[in-house]
């Protein structure tokens, strides 16, 4: 899924104009998260349809980032977040699963894990 960061001036109605926009194209919103930081308004949002809604940020003139996300649903009680992510730490830092990425295509270095930890094997 895409996540696009949109960046707005951080003032009354930003929000509202970019979710009529968004609304009037016939996107739905999936998942939305806004702050302020100072002058500027961030706006996070991933949508059911991206290349409508990257159209719509351009056509606005709004400045924007994207980046592809993985999406995952957890189970809606305490400490379902904490039990998703410990797995992901290995001696306090983020962990990629080598095996999983080497199933993915994808290189990984170890990067964290010291050099004592053999390197996946894609199988």
């Amino acid at each position: 899924m895409t996540e696009f960061t949109v960046r707005l001036t951080n003032r009354p109605g930003m929000l509202a104009m970019l979710a009529e926009r968004i609304a009037s194209a016939g996107i739905n919103l999936e998942a939305l998260a806004a702050y302020g930081i100072a002058e500027e308004g961030r706006v996070h949002l991933m949508v059911d349809d991206a290349a409508t809604a990257r159209s719509v940020l351009r056509r606005a003139g709004l400045s924007f980032d994207e980046r592809e996300v993985l999406v995952t649903t957890l189970a809606h009680e305490p400490g379902a977040v904490a039990a998703m992510a410990r797995p992901l730490l290995i001696d306090g830092r983020n962990f990629v699963d080598p095996s999983a990425a080497a199933r993915a295509g994808l290189e990984y270095e170890g990067i964290g894990l010291g050099d004592d930890v053999p390197a996946p094997v894609a199988g």
